[in-house]
């Protein structure tokens, strides 16, 4: 009777959909648009899991052993109502951070302190523009003064300074003063270096480095964080009136340190907050950063405290129409949308001009409540030089420049430093690195229905092939169903390296005679051809987090897959037919035999049993980022060991991880 009830509801046939995932990977010139929460306990809910997104992307989850900065201020140079230090820490073992540091000539009590991040300006603590280029701007309305004018740098310093302001303004990974990575590592980086991709003492850019969710932009999100822990020592300081700003890389800096960091009180990103291109250099793009987000919504998670940003004639021209309005109906949700503004400047290109500093020290005047006249507008200056302003000389010697061995250095501190917190945190931390670099969770699996395509009697069990899909997701997956005449309420889901075609095997057929119903099923590009490289985007330089800062990676989906499935089995309404009151997973095979560990490791008691060999397969051991068993951050979270310690105490049946288990998998499957 139960089989006849099971069969009818099969027959029940569902309009196909097509998988979205076989469209073309999304890249960083891609639609990013925010929809705005109708709740803020919606939006709670939303901002958590974005954040942790952001700070799991930049191998910052949990965070790395803030050691001591060991804070170096020097040079001491007077000027014209300000003073300016020149400054270098560590925000990590002998890892250098260097800038200026600008103050008020006289300070009264605590004074805001605000953080300075530059963006692609070559040397742009540094260096000076030439007079022409200054004329230049001055006759498009950009710049105000041929002095001033020559450092846009050194124009927001001294002027934050003058109103009142502390100003940190540091260098970014291979420009001015900070030397351990060169350019072309940073900014220019296009092919792979087999002599960094190695399984130990890696460089950037390798698939362990990328495994272990290390990055330039890691660093320098790190370097940031570490810039304010500097900024806040300093006892002058209200830490209430905290700001940061930066255009363009700058911008991206800056959002990023404001959506992470609840000590910064005011954030003003500039020209780099839209809806359309999310930043185009490696080190503004990480693995994992931008899946299913945005850089819009990077700004929401800043919401409601004061936040401002500008267009240009570049990638922001529309967002005073595509994203704005969201942030502003955000910022509403919190009674705060006067908090958030767009100073609108398409007639000029990408900038971070006197206009635009212009809006930025009103803004900060007036929510800082500096007392100063509305608007405010920069006072001239005698920038100063080079050698006036560099952190390096003969009693502060620089490190040694672009050391490939220094690379190698600093993350396997960040490795070690990771291992050794990862261990000591609570569990949740373990697992929520997990799921976030899997990028699903069991409970939001999604809506899963089934069509039937064929059935067939094979005497003692029916054969049905069909498909099942996700309409929350728009995924479809190829299923074959072998189902006993005799069915005992056991389900078990059979995953195999060459797909449901590995269904046909003595195993399966001793499952079935036992009374289980065992599925087959053709998981994302199974069914065919194996996969020997997956998909990247058109981008010709060899670095993961353009495919993988906005795709999950074939690991990963093939994941979801297994979820759906048992999300199927567990809450699909198949007619007046029970569900399966046990399920189980096995697999078998070098490649789905990982997938089912980590499968078993979100879905928690959705199943019930797992047999599982592992082959001793480790994500550290990935030596191509397009291998189909790629998965960034794989390695971070104790690699495969991490994924089997958060299933404890489930029952799970397990081959190749040190001690044989008792009994044979099949056993196991029909306890």
């Amino acid at each position: 009777m139960k089989s006849q009830l099971l069969l009818a509801a099969l027959l029940s046939t569902l309009a196909h959909a097509e998988d979205i995932r076989l469209q073309p990977p999304k890249d960083l010139n891609g639609y990013f648009p925010f929809d705005p929460p109708s709740s803020l306990s919606e939006w709670d809910v939303r901002k958590e899991q974005v954040r942790r997104q952001i700070l799991v992307s930049q191998g910052l989850w949990p965070m790395p052993t803030k050691t001591p900065l060991n804070a170096v201020v020097h040079g001491k140079i007077e000027g014209d109502g300000y003073t300016v230090e020149k400054v270098y820490f560590e925000s990590a073992p002998d890892f250098f951070v260097t800038g200026s540091l600008w103050k008020p000539t006289v300070i009264k009590g605590k004074v805001p302190g605000v953080m300075f991040a530059h963006g692609h300006w070559q040397d742009a603590r540094l260096a000076l523009a030439e007079d022409d280029v200054v004329r230049r701007e001055i006759a498009s309305g950009g710049e105000r003064f041929e002095r001033g004018g020559k450092s846009i740098f050194q124009s927001l310093c001294i002027q934050l300074a003058r109103m009142g302001c502390v100003v940190w303004q540091w260098d970014m990974l291979s420009d001015s003063d900070s030397v351990q990575f060169s350019r072309e590592i940073v900014h220019k980086f296009a092919k792979q270096r087999p002599e960094a991709n190695t399984t130990e003492n890696w460089g950037l850019y390798s698939p362990q480095a990328e495994s272990h969710l290390q990055s330039i932009m890691g660093l320098q999100t790190w370097n940031a964080i570490r810039g304010l822990d500097f900024l806040l020592s300093l006892p002058e300081i209200d830490p209430e009136r905290t700001a940061i700003t930066g255009a363009s890389g700058g911008g991206t800096q800056t959002m990023l340190l404001a959506a992470i960091d609840d000590r910064i009180k005011l954030s003003f990103p500039c020209v780099m907050v839209s809806t359309s291109m999310q930043g185009g250099c490696t080190c503004e793009n990480a693995s994992l950063l931008r899946i299913n987000t945005g850089n819009v919504e990077f700004a929401g998670l800043f919401a409601p405290k004061p936040q401002g940003m500008n267009t240009a004639n570049d990638w922001t021209k529309e967002m005073a129409t595509k994203g704005f309005p969201d942030l502003q109906k955000l910022y509403e949700t919190h009674g705060k949308k006067d908090n958030v503004m767009l100073l609108r400047g398409e007639h000029f290109p990408h900038n971070y001009n006197a206009v635009t500093r212009s809006a930025f020290y009103t803004f900060v005047n007036k929510h800082f409540k500096l007392g100063l006249p509305s608007p405010v507008i920069e006072r001239d200056f005698e920038p100063l030089t080079r050698e006036q302003l560099t952190v390096w000389d003969d009693k502060h010697p620089a490190p040694k420049a672009a050391d490939p061995e220094f690379e190698r250095k600093i993350l396997k501190w960040f490795q070690d430093d990771s291992d050794q917190n990862i261990r000591a945190a609570e569990p949740h931390v373990l697992r929520q690195g997990i799921e976030t670099i899997i990028g699903r969770v069991y409970e939001k699996a999604g809506d899963v229905e089934w069509t039937l395509e064929d059935k067939q009697d094979r005497g003692d069990h029916l054969e049905m092939t069909g498909s099942l899909i996700n309409k929350t997701y728009n995924e479809e997956l190829k299923v074959t169903w072998l189902y006993p005449k005799q069915w005992n309420g056991r389900a078990i889901l059979w995953l195999d390296d060459a797909g449901r075609s590995g269904l046909q095997n003595d195993e399966v057929t001793k499952l079935v005679a036992n009374g289980a119903t065992v599925l087959g099923v053709d998981l994302l590009l199974q069914g065919g051809e194996p996969v020997k490289q997956t998909a990247v985007v058109k981008n010709p330089r060899e670095f993961a987090g353009y495919t993988h800062g906005y795709n999950h990676a074939l690991f990963a989906q093939r994941t979801h897959d297994v979820l759906s499935v048992v999300r199927f089995l567990r809450h699909a309404k198949v007619g007046a037919h029970e569900n399966p009151k046990t399920v189980c997973l096995a697999a078998f095979g070098p490649q789905t035999g990982p997938i089912a560990i980590a499968a078993r490791a979100l879905a928690g008691e959705a199943i019930d049993r797992a047999a599982v060999d592992t082959h001793g397969f480790r994500f550290g051991k990935v030596l191509d980022y397009r291998d189909p068993i790629f998965l960034p951050g794989g390695s971070k979270y104790l690699d495969l060991p991490g994924m089997i310690l958060i299933q404890d105490p489930l029952p799970l049946w397990i081959k190749s991880e040190g001690k044989e288990p008792e009994g044979t998998a099949l056993d196991s499957l029909l306890k």
